[in-house]
């Protein structure tokens, strides 16, 4: 016996061995070797046995029994095949013995056996009587383990695709064991909750309950003796979370309220009886116990809306336990949990239909408003204490998302009951901090200013559903707002909320002074967000109020140069949008040289910057300056009739060649020639064909500047000129739209150049940005592309860029396929021509020759990238393009590419595919081609590869946890 013993341990002493390696402090280096040992070993045929061993042997540690158990709900699940089949009763057998011998504990190896019976439940098609085997075999002697089972079979039928089996065999047993035995659940977890006195402490009984809701209707629920136990379980601190999940998931099944209506009836009563437990949670301050009930009237009020819009006064007792639940959330840490829950109702009420339920929950809004107003505050610390979050950033981050949140629901309620309540609400809470501590305040201390901007961010928040005609309260507020004291967070607030308003400010030009001066003055202030708050609000004033800052271009001017190099960035910007909004209203013979007044200092500290550019930090200064010419670009587009010159084209002219000039001497650097890339390629964006006369001077920067940068963004630049001077564009001679189809075949050479000097994956970026650029072209110059001398070895750069593993090349290429292989039907779908009648134009046959041609000359290779890439290295999110191409293929040429993935899963290493995988695939294409049902390849070759990857590529459970600390096992 000692023999037997010492021979398992030898067996298993390595996996032991690289398990503790994986939790102990050692170099990352073993623990790599570690990781892909047992990697390995998971996926091994040996891993049967060694499993069992382990799981059976004394002298294991329970860290490494939790591994075994891991490892063998991953074998179950993906290797079965790998077991004769006579010896997967066996299996059974051992799992369940398994199962008896961790009866009592731990409680994670419990479970990772309890879903290896579940797998074979699932996948052991012949076994009938799954239940009453389980049942007899575990019994009592497993402890709850019955349950734990009954607990898990649900969720992994419903999980089945995991599973290989077909979809016919996944329904048939999905009905056996879930449908089938429904019943019979039913009464096991009646009578166990009649015969066990402490049935509503076990959480293990809620949970199961609330797994075979998929099966059981709520309403057999609700009418038997399991309605008593869930509601007695809430009274129980250790099955009080479980019950919960099951009042939850009741709600669920009666979403269908006309349909559920009895059971709502029947369940409302015992609902509204534990309204008494939000004051006595609250009181206690139990949070998980106040969290839990919150979410039992939150959810029933989300399931049932409509009821409470049909029927105000039967519901309006659920509504204000809601609003309860708001009111006493002492922490704040629980109110957004109703938040989905005033949303739905406010969507309902606002109906016509319902206009007198919104008359019956007016009071209700008004108080959620009030409420809402006095959550928003920020928290008071502690006497001694200046960080208002005692320097928990986290808690801090959590609290700015939470009240953008409440923002929302203020929003809510102004549609319910109007803007002007909500806002008299807060310009009330701000009337009444004046006149308790205006007088006590300075500049250095502002009393309980907390009071003061809460009202300010509610305020800004409902900024969005005023009406900017609005005359009854924001005259009143915008001139006390712009008295508001210089408190830091107070005057980013009062900033912010002037921002909102600019619209209105549009409408009421004799607010525009103060507000603006008030603004301006912000960017005096010590604090960094109140300058950034009045950057910003400038940025509004600008674009709201270009007309009536029209006139006042020269002290604006004096403002932005002002204040333009002490911002940050992105304030930068937010200025220059403001200030190039009031340019672009100036008179037409006004716009040249208005725009020179602005831009050339900005161009003079650009060539200045870039003479000192000898860091990085250098040129990103570069860089941002450069943005802000960009700005300018977008921003003034003057209406110009044809054959006029364009004023900011003129000045477009002016600065081309200095910025051509900044990427000859910056070849090196990304960040420069990103932003001369994108303000040129704005330039087409914004004047269109009016750059016609520089076109000519921009392809040549464009092309000069990829061959010596080997950048991606000259090609995201050149995209632009391909779409806009494409052939047929409104105002393109054909000489022009020829010419700028010479220029994408200059840059795809010089494309094809780099990609043969290095190898893709150096060139991730420029892959990208070169296939978004030739999709391009293949829908707007599909002949000349399609015909082109280069078209075969765009298509050979193709299938090389699907070796990377990045999702955006990877996308590109794959949409360039999809573009190019719709132009082998008869009408493509991404045409951009279309005829007088509005109908696509039909693809000359010889077009459509030559795609099929090309598809057929490197058909085997592309079939052999897409399936070994959907097995081995796509990200996720490439399978749909990538199945799609392969759909295509089989509607083009179905007998070629049968042969192609038939070619291609023979090259796939041994022992890799189950028996008879490969056969029943290429089977259900031939019979889907024969049906005419080529959509329907797409989910075959979907679940083929998604198998073929869990089995053999993706990593099994299990690792993660050992990387992490040891844990703690509860019996």
């Amino acid at each position: 016996m000692a023999e037997k013993t010492d021979a398992a341990g030898q067996a298993f002493g390595p996996v032991l061995a690289a398990v503790a390696t994986m939790q102990g402090n050692v170099p990352r280096s073993e623990k790599a070797h570690a990781h892909e040992f047992l990697e390995k070993f998971q996926k091994s045929v040996e891993a049967w046995t060694i499993t069992h061993e382990m799981l059976q042997s004394i002298d294991v540690p329970v860290e490494a029994k939790l591994f075994a158990a891991t490892t063998l709900k991953g074998k179950i699940m993906f290797d079965l095949d790998q077991l004769p089949a006579e010896s997967v009763i066996a299996l059974r057998d051992s799992v369940l013995n398994l199962l008896v011998v961790f009866g009592t504990g731990p409680r994670p190896i419990q479970t990772q056996l309890c879903v290896c019976l579940a797998s074979l439940a699932i996948q052991m098609t012949q076994w009938k009587d799954v239940l009453v085997t389980v049942g007899s075999s575990l019994g009592s002697r497993a402890g709850d383990c019955v349950l734990e089972f009954l607990r898990i079979l649900p969720e992994e039928v419903t999980e089945g695709r995991k599973i290989n089996l077909s979809e016919d065999e996944l329904t048939m047993r999905t009905r056996e064991l879930l449908e089938d035995n429904a019943e019979q659940v039913m009464n096991l977890l009646i009578q166990y909750a009649q015969s066990s006195p402490t049935a509503s402490t076990n959480p293990r009984l809620l949970d199961c309950i609330t797994s075979w809701m998929r099966e059981i209707p709520a309403a057999r629920i609700v009418e038997s003796p399991l309605m008593d136990v869930i509601v007695k379980a809430l009274d129980d601190e250790g099955s009080f979370d479980a019950a919960v999940d099951s009042m939850c998931t009741l709600y669920r099944d009666t979403r269908e309220v006309d349909d559920s209506l009895p059971i709502i009836q029947a369940l409302y009563p015992r609902l509204m009886s534990l309204r008494s437990k939000i004051a006595e949670t609250a009181e206690a301050e139990d949070t998980d116990a106040f969290r839990g009930i919150t979410r039992i009237f939150a959810e029933a009020g989300e399931a049932w809306v409509v009821l409470m819009a049909r029927l105000p006064s039967e519901f309006r007792e659920l509504v204000e336990a809601v609003l309860e639940c708001c009111a006493r959330d002492w922490e704040r840490d629980v109110v957004s949990i109703t938040f989905g829950f005033w949303y739905e109702l406010k969507q309902y009420v606002t109906l016509d239909r319902y206009a007198e339920s919104r008359v019956v929950y007016g009071d209700v809004f008004s108080k959620l408003v009030d409420i809402m107003i006095k959550h928003l505050q920020f928290p008071h610390p502690e006497d001694g204490e200046s960080d208002l979050f005692g320097g928990d950033r986290e808690q801090e981050e959590k609290f700015r998302h939470f009240r953008h949140q409440m923002g929302d629901v203020l929003k809510d309620c102004c549609a319910v009951i109007g803007v002007t309540e909500c806002l008299s609400k807060a310009y009330q809470v701000i009337q009444n901090w004046i006149s308790q501590y205006a007088s006590q305040s300075t500049d250095e201390h502002v009393p309980n200013w907390q009071e003061l901007e809460a009202p300010l961010f509610s305020l800004r928040a409902m900024g969005r559903m005023v009406d900017p005609e609005e005359s009854a309260v924001l005259p009143q507020v915008i001139p006390l707002i712009v008295q508001i004291p210089n408190q830091e967070k107070v005057r980013f607030q009062a900033i912010m909320a002037l921002a909102r308003y600019t619209e209105w400010t549009a409408q009421h030009p004799e607010t525009l002074e103060a507000q603006l001066n008030y603004v301006i003055s912000g960017f005096q202030h010590s604090s960094t967000e109140v300058v950034q708050a009045a950057a910003l609000a400038f940025k509004f004033l600008g674009t709201d109020c270009q007309k009536l800052l029209g006139g006042h271009i020269a002290q604006l001017h004096s403002f932005y140069e002002s204040v333009i190099d002490k911002l940050k960035p992105s304030s930068q910007e937010e200025v220059t949008e403001g200030v190039a909004a009031v340019v672009a209203v100036q008179p037409l013979d006004k716009i040249y040289e208005t725009m020179k007044t602005f831009c050339d200092p900005i161009m003079t500290r650009i060539m200045n910057l870039a003479n000192n550019a000898k860091d990085e930090q250098g040129q990103r200064a570069v860089a941002d300056h450069l943005q802000l010419i960009t700005i300018f670009v977008l921003v003034v587009n003057p209406a110009v009739a044809r054959g006029q010159e364009n004023p900011a084209v003129k000045y477009c002219g002016e600065i081309l060649p200095i910025m051509t000039t900044l990427v000859m001497n910056f070849t090196s650097s990304t960040p420069i020639l990103e932003r001369v890339c994108r303000c040129w390629r704005n330039m087409i964006i914004s004047y269109r064909t009016a750059m016609t006369p520089l076109l000519p001077a921009l392809a040549e920067s464009l092309a000069n500047g990829f061959q010596v940068s080997r950048e991606g963004c000259f090609l995201w630049a050149t995209d632009a000129v391909v779409r806009e001077f494409s052939e047929g564009a409104e105002f393109v001679d054909p000489t022009t739209s020829s010419a700028v189809f010479q220029f994408y075949e200059q840059q795809a050479v010089a494309f094809l150049r780099a990609l043969n000097d290095l190898a893709p994956e150096n060139l991730p970026d420029v892959i990208e940005d070169f296939f978004r650029l030739s999709s391009d072209a293949v829908r707007f110059y599909p002949k000349e592309c399609i015909t082109s001398n280069l078209a075969v070895a765009i298509f050979s750069a193709a299938l090389s860029a699907l070796s990377l593993q990045q999702i955006e090349p990877l996308m590109a290429t794959l949409h360039y396929y999809h573009d190019l292989f719709s132009f082998a039907f008869d009408k493509p779908a991404v045409s951009s021509f279309t005829a007088p009648d509005g109908e696509a134009y039909s693809n000359p046959p010889e077009i459509r020759e030559a795609v099929k041609q090309l598809i057929a000359s490197q058909g085997q290779v592309l079939v052999q990238r897409i399936l070994t890439g959907m097995m081995f290295t796509f990200p996720g999110e490439c399978f749909p393009d990538a199945s799609g191409l392969m759909m295509s293929l089989f509607d083009l040429m179905p007998p070629e590419a049968g042969g192609w993935v038939q070619s291609t899963l023979q090259m796939l290493p041994a022992g890799t595919m189950k028996a008879g995988e490969a056969e029943r695939l290429l089977k259900g294409i031939s019979d889907k081609v024969q049906e005419g049902e080529i959509r329907k390849i797409r989910a075959l070759l979907q679940d083929f590869t998604n198998s073929y990857r869990r089995r053999n590529v993706a990593p099994r459970e299990g690792l993660g946890r050992l990387e992490a600390t040891r844990f703690r096992f509860s019996g």
